[in-house]
């Protein structure tokens, strides 16, 4: 990833590029859990689910993982596009899908969604930003 020539050399792309990783890998984390544990005892009850709950659910979460996934990839093919500009794009798009995407589940599923996934996303973006 090549961005623009600051003061700083290339200081703002490095870590553009630490932050997007990081929300990146924030996601093959979501899908590892949503697709093959989330019926394992950790997981479920670090959302407060019952085994049956859990089983019942499992089909939600394995799809709701693999979303998840397409956003990492997403992040990881902005992050490797030949094209800088149209890296960041990229990059841009995708941050701004896990942005909503944390502010709808903070709002509909638990607050501390928002935190987690949305305050990483926000910094990566900004950093994405002043990387441009």
């Amino acid at each position: 990833m090549s961005g623009k020539q600051t003061e700083g050399g290339d200081r703002p792309v490095t870590i553009a590029a630490i932050l997007v990783g990081l929300v990146a890998l924030e996601h093959v984390y979501f899908l590892i859990m949503e697709m093959f544990l989330w019926t394992s005892p950790g997981i479920r009850k670090s959302f407060g689910t019952s085994a049956s709950f859990a089983r019942d659910s499992r089909p939600l979460a394995a799809n709701q993982g693999l979303y998840n996934g397409f956003l990492a990839a997403g992040l990881v093919w902005g992050m490797l596009h030949p094209i800088a500009s149209t890296g960041y794009e990229i990059q841009t798009f995708f941050l701004v899908c896990v942005l909503i995407a944390a502010i709808f589940g903070g709002l509909t599923v638990k607050k501390s969604i928002l935190y987690a996934q949305g305050i990483p996303a926000a910094a990566a973006w900004l950093a994405v930003m002043i990387a441009w």
